[in-house]
């Protein structure tokens, strides 16, 4: 089995509160932390005053935080908040396990048109994909998206286009939890 991503230097807290979209105050061994949020989403049914947040540790020195929120329990079940992780694992899966058949060779962030697409992938073909991470849960159902987004239909829009010149087009979307439909 090919083995992916693996997080290092990972440690737990508890979360305090969430000044902005991208810091959140973390309680790690007894001490208030301030720590980066990988995810500036609204994350309001996630980041619940008491909840265990799982955090990364940067081994940047000069970084003004020391760690990353990366993942959050929401009673027991474990939602991984990296956003930036939907886009390498369907990357990783496309050019290594061969996610889409005939499609290996792959690009980030590339702009076809007026929109910029999360992966351009190649081979037998040309592909546009847009991938988005699922993080909101209701009973025990996988929900997207977790806000209304203007953004998500202009994306959707731009692949109908590529579709109609003749690409493939795909929207993927990566559950960040386990045991969710």
């Amino acid at each position: 089995m090919t083995r992916l991503m693996r997080y290092d230097r990972v440690t737990t807290g508890t979360f305090i509160e969430r000044p902005n979209r991208f810091i959140a105050m973390v309680e790690i061994n007894g001490i208030i932390t301030k720590c980066h949020v990988k995810n500036t989403g609204r994350c309001k049914e996630l980041l619940v005053k008491g909840s265990t947040v799982v955090l990364q540790e940067s081994n940047d020195p000069d970084r003004k935080t020391r760690y990353d929120v990366i993942a959050v329990y929401k009673g027991e079940l474990l939602i991984n908040m990296d956003s930036q992780i939907p886009n390498a694992v369907v990357e990783e899966s496309i050019s290594k396990l061969g996610l889409i058949e005939g499609l290996r060779t792959t690009r980030r962030e590339v702009t076809h048109g007026d929109s910029r697409f999360d992966i351009y992938a190649e081979g037998e073909r040309e592909c546009f994909i847009e991938v988005k991470g699922v993080t909101l849960e209701n009973d025990g159902i996988a929900m997207f998206p977790d806000a209304p987004t203007e953004r998500g239909l202009k994306h959707v829009e731009g692949l109908i286009r590529c579709v109609e010149e003749g690409y493939d087009a795909y929207i993927i979307f990566v559950i960040q939890m386990k045991g969710v439909k």
